[in-house]
């Protein structure tokens, strides 16, 4: 039987999610005119969405932005995850031993969304932010759980994903991918060399759960020109050795490529 869905409920989703795509303030005209909606519509949305503590209203301009109660669900989704309690002190000892950036990634209907991120002693500023969604095809962390799925999901969600190419040397045509996610497999790694942002390069390694199914990713983001031929190695070795641990901790049995 398909699903039902309430129109009203899509229609506050929206109008929250409008948010996540900007760091600004919204009025009702211009939350209207994003979601191609009656003023009349929008007002009726926020103001029901204001009363329970999920927008407010900033008395200045009269714009909105998120509310509290936002906050309040977040941190208890947050809670929720036991991967990162179980990441966390792993990424710190990858930090302390790499000192360049770990991230910590989730797998969620076909998205990979950022749930952690430790800085190196020389931060700088990338692509990813905790809470962002991240490219499928052409991040360490999105081709490293991509590599692992099955035949049939890897070529639905390549045709459900839009092959941007953010750089020179994102890949795009489906065969390439494809050729590069059979690499992953068997190496159990992945590399994004500028091909979400020009001079980053990214190594990654999936994290999968008891049931052997891909949950998670880690990477380590640097400067391209301080990964040197030595500093690669080591940070392949570590990367793999903390996804493989973390697994490990998530009831995992060991495969021979991601050892």
């Amino acid at each position: 039987m398909a699903e039902r869905y309430i129109q009203s409920i899509e229609r506050a989703a929206d109008v929250l999610e409008l948010f996540l795509a900007s760091n600004q303030e919204l009025s009702v005209k211009e939350i209207s005119e994003k979601l191609g909606l009656s003023k009349s519509t929008i007002h009726g949305i926020i103001k029901t969405l204001e009363y329970r503590g999920y927008l407010q209203q900033n008395p200045d301009d009269l714009k909105y932005k998120l509310g509290l109660k936002l906050f309040e669900l977040g941190n208890k989704v947050s809670n929720q995850f036991d991967i990162g309690n179980i990441a966390r002190p792993i990424m710190k000892e990858l930090v302390e031993s790499l000192m360049e950036t770990v991230h910590l990634v989730v797998f969620e209907r076909g998205e990979v969304i950022y749930i952690e991120k430790l800085d190196g002693p020389r931060s700088l500023r990338i692509y990813s932010q905790i809470g962002k969604r991240a490219p499928i095809h052409c991040t360490g962390v999105g081709k490293s759980i991509l590599a692992f799925q099955e035949e049939e999901e890897i070529d639905r969600l390549l045709a459900n994903e839009d092959l941007e190419p953010f750089t020179e040397y994102t890949l795009t045509d489906k065969a390439e991918i494809k050729k590069q996610l059979q690499t992953i497999r068997e190496q159990g790694y992945s590399v994004d060399d500028e091909e979400i942002e020009l001079g980053l390069k990214c190594v990654a390694a999936p994290i999968f759960n008891h049931q052997g199914k891909v949950i998670a990713a880690i990477s380590c983001a640097s400067p391209k020109v301080r990964l040197t031929e030595d500093k690669l190695a080591k940070v392949i070795k570590e990367i793999k050795q903390a996804a493989l641990a973390i697994s490990t901790n998530m009831g995992f049995k060991t495969q021979p490529a991601l050892a």
